[in-house]
């Protein structure tokens, strides 16, 4: 065991997060899901849903066997939908093809949907104690900095230096506690800004603390401004206080969950509501609400559309829903659309404006 190791078990033995809900029983199963959440997420937004998901699906066998749309909704909110797909096709495979128990071999389980190579280190790592490296963005953020390492982190050669340095350090022994500990330390000390360098077991022999340079480590692409996307989010209500909702495609944004029927711009909902056959009796503009995503910005315009009718028979049941709060189905809703819902339900009826009709004239005219 090197000194890296060393120096990082002893830290971790006095500092580490030995108390996470997903360390107090590793088996595969717990540390997969984890992990899978934990992909961009922090540690306090996972818990809540972890626990959750476990009360629902206490092993692979069980979320195999559920309904996409019912892993989508307890999925809601974590973001990053592709995840909770992959988590539903991974159980099924594993089930169907490995009998439901997780592969032991790292090129097995790389194959399975969703699990990449730091991924399938981690399960190996923490579940049998199997010495395999990880590199999440906590990992890089320490090794680039310990060592000095140049360039992003993404960029081919630097991560293949990467993980060249995280196979070099990772030990032989207490391999789970190792794993744990270099990720609490880049969660808890080795921060992206303002790192606690007094308090890092690591310091003494660190390139980037030693020249001054810690927040030149790990280096930035140069980033694009992101893109502002626009689009009109339609909250058809009927009397009865239900919601029509729209089943996204199973891929893409929001894949598989369901959201509000949207059109280009708002001035183009009479047409959209004509074209279903939804009389409006009343329409309601909200303020603008942006949600950012990772690649871009959306800037989301409601219009609340009261309709006259109750229409059943013009909607598709496989891609449409009329959908209350209180239903007894559960579905998987985007957070914004969540929020938009939330609002609706806080404000109950809204206040008649003098001009029912005043809304969608408006978007007439700004045409």
């Amino acid at each position: 065991m090197d000194g890296f190791a060393r120096n990082l078990l002893h830290w971790f033995d006095g500092h580490g997060r030995t108390q996470l809900p997903w360390r107090r029983e590793r088996s595969a199963y717990r540390v997969w899901l984890s992990e899978i959440m934990l992909q961009q997420t922090q540690v306090a937004t996972v818990i809540p849903y972890y626990e959750r998901f476990l009360v629902r699906f206490p092993d692979v066998r069980a979320l195999a066997a559920a309904q996409l749309n019912e892993v989508l909704a307890l999925w809601a909110g974590l973001g990053y939908y592709a995840r909770g797909r992959n988590l539903h096709r991974c159980a099924q495979v594993v089930v169907r093809a490995h009998g439901g128990e997780f592969p032991r071999e790292i090129d097995v389980l790389t194959a399975l949907p969703g699990i990449g190579r730091s991924t399938a280190g981690a399960i190996l790592a923490f579940s049998c104690e199997q010495r395999h490296p990880i590199l999440d963005g906590n990992v890089r953020r320490v090794l680039s900095r310990y060592h000095a390492v140049e360039g992003p982190p993404t960029a081919r050669a630097v991560e293949g230096r990467l993980w060249e340095l995280a196979a070099l350090h990772t030990p032989a022994a207490r391999v789970a506690d190792y794993t744990q500990a270099i990720m609490d330390l880049g969660a808890m000390v080795c921060t992206r800004a303002r790192p606690h360098c007094r308090s890092c077991p690591l310091a003494m022999d660190c390139r980037a603390h030693h020249d001054g340079a810690v927040d030149r480590y790990p280096g930035s692409r140069a980033r694009r401004q992101a893109p502002v996307r626009s689009r009109c989010f339609l909250i058809v209500r009927r009397d009865s206080g239900h919601i029509l909702l729209e089943a996204r495609p199973p891929t893409g944004l929001w894949g598989g969950l369901w959201s509000l029927p949207e059109t280009d711009t708002c001035a183009a909902a009479e047409t959209w509501c004509a074209a279903h056959a939804l009389p409006v009796r009343r329409s309601t503009s909200w303020e603008v609400m942006r949600h950012t995503f990772s690649h871009f910005h959306l800037d989301m315009h409601p219009l609340l559309l009261e309709i006259e009718t109750s229409p059943q028979a013009v909607m598709d049941a496989d891609r449409w829903l009329w959908y209350k709060d209180g239903d007894a189905i559960e579905v998987g809703l985007p957070a914004p659309v969540r929020r938009l819902l939330d609002r609706l339900d806080a404000q109950g009826s809204p206040e008649t404006p003098d001009d029912p009709h005043r809304a969608l004239r408006k978007t007439r005219q700004d045409r």
